[in-house]
């Protein structure tokens, strides 16, 4: 019985405590430094892989705020360039109106010129045809030819009755004048 109890040594004992210490021998000098450098050399890897991951990681940060950067000057000249669009197509606005406006008074005034010779013509007109009619009723009227004078005042009386009603002097004067210059 004592011979299967473990504790006591006995001849196997030996012999597996020498086999034990040589498989330890053999895989502490042949398989563990390999082993270890390997894992070693793994580590070394992981440790170089974090290190790249890393500056990685930071590079790409770096990036991001150029790219950031870069977006936001270009976003500041679009600003800059829609304001200097806005302002040239106001000026731009601003000049057409001004054109039109100086266009517009300048048909304006030149119509009004053209009406005020226009009604100065037909005056005249109107002047001349009323002397002529004039004459012609007083020489049916009175049967003979008129003289000079009266014929310059019977035209000067219808002048000043047509100014009277139109309103205007100096075209009754230049009408008289023209009318008294035709017999």
């Amino acid at each position: 019985m004592l011979s299967s109890v473990f504790i006591v040594p006995n001849g196997t004992f030996i012999a597996e405590l020498v086999a034990f210490l040589v498989v330890l021998f053999f895989v502490g000098k042949y398989i563990l430094p390999p082993l270890n450098r390997m894992l070693s050399e793994r580590q070394d890897a992981i440790r170089a892989e974090l290190a790249a991951a890393e500056q990685a990681r930071s590079e790409a940060q770096r990036v991001d705020a150029d790219r950031r950067s870069a977006l936001e000057h270009a976003r500041a000249q679009a600003r800059e360039i829609v304001e200097q669009a806005q302002r040239t197509a106001e000026r731009l606005a601003e000049e057409a109106r001004d054109r039109g406006q100086r266009e517009y008074d300048r048909l304006v005034t030149s119509a009004d010129a053209e009406v005020r010779l226009a009604r100065q013509r037909a005056l005249e007109e109107a002047a001349q045809h009323l002397g002529e009619l004039v004459v012609e009723v007083v020489e049916r009227i009175i049967g003979r030819e008129m003289d000079r004078a009266a014929h310059q005042d019977l035209i000067q009386e219808a002048v000043d009755a047509l100014s009277r009603e139109t309103g205007e002097p100096g075209a009754a004067a230049a009408t008289a004048a023209s009318a008294a210059s035709e017999p």
